[in-house]
C-alpha cells in the first residue's frame, strides 16, 4: 500500500509538467471556458483522453518487448531526466515571458479540438515517449500489466480536474492566464521536475 502511495505522488507531482503547462490545448481551453465554462474543459478532457489511452497502451507493449535489453531501463532513465530538465526550462521561460498569447479560436468543438491539439501536439507526444514512458516502465516493474492501467488513471483525472477548474475560472475571469499565483505555481513545478530529473540520473549512477 505504501509503494503505491508513493508511486502515485511520483506520478501526480511529474504529470503535472504535463497537465498545466500553457500549451495549444490550455490556450483552446481558456478560449472555449469563456463562452461555456466548465463543461467545455471537460469535454476537451475527454478529447484528450481518447488520444492518450491507446498511446498509454502502445507504449506499455513497447515497455514489455524491449524489458530483454539490459541497457533498457538506463537509457530511459536518462532520456526521462533530461526530458524533465528540458519541460522545466520551456516553462520557466514561458511563464517568464511578459504577456501569455491565448487567442485561439478553435472552428471545432471543444471533444474534437481535445483530441486534435493532444495528437498533433509534439511536446505532448514527446512527453510520454520519454517521461510517461520511465513511469509506465517503473509501474511495469512493479505491478505488471497491471502498471499501465495505474499510471494512466494517477495521470488522466488530473487533465479533467485542470481543465476543468481552468475552463470555469476562465467563465468566471478574462485575467486567469496573467495571475501572479498561476505562475508561481508553474515555477514551482518547474523546480520540482529538476529535482526528479536528477533523481533519475542519480538511480542510474547509484
Amino acid at each position: 500500500m505504501i509503494q503505491i502511495i508513493e508511486f502515485a505522488i511520483l506520478v501526480i507531482i511529474i504529470s503535472a509538467s504535463g497537465v498545466m503547462s500553457p500549451g495549444p490545448l490550455f490556450a483552446a481551453n481558456i478560449t472555449y471556458g469563456l463562452r461555456e465554462g466548465v463543461k467545455s474543459g471537460i469535454k476537451i478532457a475527454i478529447g484528450h483522453s481518447i488520444v492518450e489511452l491507446p498511446l498509454v497502451i502502445l507504449l506499455g507493449i513497447g515497455v514489455f518487448s524491449l524489458e530483454i535489453f539490459p541497457e533498457f531501463r538506463t537509457i530511459i532513465s536518462i532520456f526521462g531526466a533530461l526530458t524533465l530538465f528540458v519541460f522545466a526550462a520551456i516553462q520557466i521561460k514561458t511563464i517568464l515571458k511578459k504577456k501569455e498569447h491565448v487567442s485561439i479560436k478553435p472552428k471545432q468543438g471543444p471533444v474534437v479540438t481535445g483530441i486534435l491539439l493532444s495528437a498533433l501536439n509534439p511536446f505532448f507526444i514527446v512527453w510520454w515517449v520519454t517521461i510517461g514512458f520511465k513511469l509506465i516502465s517503473d509501474a511495469m516493474m512493479i505491478w505488471a500489466f497491471a502498471g499501465i492501467l495505474i499510471v494512466f488513471v494517477l495521470h488522466i483525472w488530473m487533465d479533467f480536474a485542470w481543465l476543468g477548474i481552468t475552463a470555469f475560472l476562465a467563465s468566471k475571469s478574462r485575467k486567469v492566464l496573467s495571475n501572479r499565483n498561476y505562475r508561481i505555481m508553474i515555477l514551482g513545478l518547474s523546480v520540482t521536475l529538476i529535482y526528479f530529473g536528477i533523481t533519475f540520473l542519480m538511480d542510474v549512477i547509484i
